[in-house]
């Protein structure tokens, strides 16, 4: 596989295969991405992979919180922007709702929606979750770093014939997963990547996503 195939192959993946991965090619894959770049060579990444029983104790411990809503929530940082607006906000709008419409569920249908928020906390039935998380002190640029880390990561996984969906959802839950994996209290919980075998057949993992045209993005500067 090239890396062009790696990058138009991969997308977020919001409905798993059951089969397990092979810790080897975990391990494979997480050493290899450890070749990623990062300012001063700090490595701001950290991460625990959790599968099998463990996997399992965390989503008997999350699902049950959310119908609690806000209420339950205590995230680290702001995911989104309270003033996100323009091209941004109609991307995040657009992608929700073309994810919405090739499930089938409608605007009306709260209880559909609710339905597929939930299984993020449920990894989106894959066999393995790694939660990230960095120290507090770390600033903008390590966790740009950590993106480039996990950019690397879900590539190689392409490679290895694994799928992946980085997941800032489970941020929200933070202090209740803290009591279930051993995060140290001086780090901030990022994010979850859910990683095993995509369902071909799910349409969750088909609808088309639409990218940004590069003259909106980029700017040419020659003269």
């Amino acid at each position: 596989m090239t890396v062009t195939e790696a990058v138009q192959s991969r997308r977020s993946i919001r409905r798993f295969r059951s089969d397990p991965v092979d810790r080897a090619v975990l391990e494979r894959l997480l050493e290899k991405a450890q070749l990623a770049p990062s300012g001063g060579n700090l490595q701001p990444w950290n991460a625990h992979v959790l599968s099998g029983p463990a996997l399992e104790r965390l989503r008997d411990a999350i699902v049950p919180l959310i119908p609690q809503g806000r209420a339950a929530h205590s995230t680290d940082y702001a995911i989104y922007p309270a003033d996100l607006a323009d091209r941004y906000a109609a991307s995040r709008y657009e992608v929700g709702e073309d994810m919405y419409a090739a499930l089938g569920v409608t605007r009306e249908d709260k209880q559909g929606r609710l339905a597929q928020f939930a299984r993020n906390y449920q990894a989106f039935g894959a066999p393995v979750l790694m939660l990230v998380h960095t120290p507090r002190y770390m600033g903008p640029p390590q966790w740009a770093d950590i993106g480039m880390w996990l950019q690397t990561l879900m590539l190689l996984a392409r490679e290895e014939g694994l799928d992946s969906c980085a997941q800032e959802a489970w941020a929200v839950y933070q202090q209740q997963i803290r009591e279930h994996v051993a995060i140290p209290e001086d780090h901030i919980l990022f994010c979850g990547v859910s990683i095993g075998y995509r369902d071909p057949d799910a349409p969750v993992n088909s609808f088309p996503v639409t990218r940004a045209p590069l003259k909106d993005v980029i700017s040419f500067v020659e003269e």
